[in-house]
């Protein structure tokens, strides 16, 4: 799609979001957008995807399964290495919805993250919140995350622990699966994340069922997993693009991923760079 046409769309109010999805995404740091993704980039997301997992990018991590069955694929920063999936990440309504709900003047984006879990994978993801494993600062960063999938109860579902953004917590990284070769540094300033799963009635856990062209939107400081895929048949490919809004910096400190550090930048300077390009900016349009 050319960069022109998305902008007029744009400029035609076809991709301006509803305000109460923003309400419900400031109040509960997790919203669904229903039918945002078009037949043609769907078609662009599972090209790209069967190639990664055919012949996956550089920073391909494998999951161990729990009992040896089904498949769990991820990999990350992978727009670098397939255009379909930058086109996707820059050229897409996605920016422009990451500026709405931010409320910001600049989106950059900062990665992309792909989860696969194929039928009898049962590996859940850990209870976490997405920003103590990054090496940035401040508030306006979110996930938009999308399935090529039919989601439902049975394969994988992501749950959410709504409002817990606004708990102020920054919970210590772990990582997702057993048998990790390298953990990860210890920030004294992170806390340990409670057996949330103990005590699933004392929190407000939510979850949604999802079709091919659903956008899951949910901030950085969200709580949240996903449960293993069960079910016999049916895959769950899940695929997110991470962007971050106006004075989003860069952080040296402790404990997060090492092949997300940016090597262009030093603590405290702003993001934009090669690695976290600007992608959308008030007033430019950018793409």
């Amino acid at each position: 799609m050319a960069v022109h046409l998305v902008l007029k769309k744009v400029m035609n109010n076809d991709f301006i979001l509803n305000s109460e999805y923003i309400s419900i995404f400031e109040k509960n740091g997790v919203v669904l957008l229903k039918n945002m993704i078009n037949k043609k980039w769907q078609r662009i997301l599972n090209d790209a995807i069967e190639e990664d997992i055919k012949k996956p990018g550089p920073f391909f991590h494998s999951y161990k399964t729990e009992d040896g069955k089904g498949n769990f694929h991820g990999n990350m920063r992978i727009w670098e290495h397939y255009q379909g999936l930058k086109d996707y990440c820059t050229k897409s309504p996605l920016p422009y919805f990451a500026a709405q709900l931010l409320n910001s003047n600049k989106i950059n984006l900062f990665y992309d993250q792909l989860f696969v879990k194929e039928p009898e994978t049962k590996n859940c993801i850990r209870w976490h919140n997405d920003q103590p494993y990054w090496p940035i600062r401040g508030w306006p960063v979110i996930s938009l995350w999308t399935s090529l999938d039919p989601i439902s109860k049975n394969n994988g579902p992501m749950e959410f622990i709504s409002k817990s953004h606004k708990w102020g917590k920054w919970y210590q990284p772990e990582h997702f699966a057993p048998g990790a070769s390298k953990a990860y540094e210890q920030n004294p300033e992170f806390e340990k994340i409670p057996d949330i799963d103990s005590n699933r009635d004392k929190y407000d856990i939510i979850s949604f069922d999802m079709n091919p062209g659903d956008l899951l939107a949910f901030h950085a400081l969200v709580v949240h997993g996903s449960t293993g895929n069960i079910s016999k048949n049916r895959r769950r490919r899940g695929y997110a693009v991470r962007y971050t809004g106006d004075d989003v910096f860069y952080s040296t400190d402790k404990g997060s991923h090492l092949d997300l550090r940016n090597p262009e930048l030093e603590n405290g300077n702003l993001l934009d760079s090669k690695q976290y390009p600007v992608v959308w900016e008030k007033d430019k349009n950018v793409y």
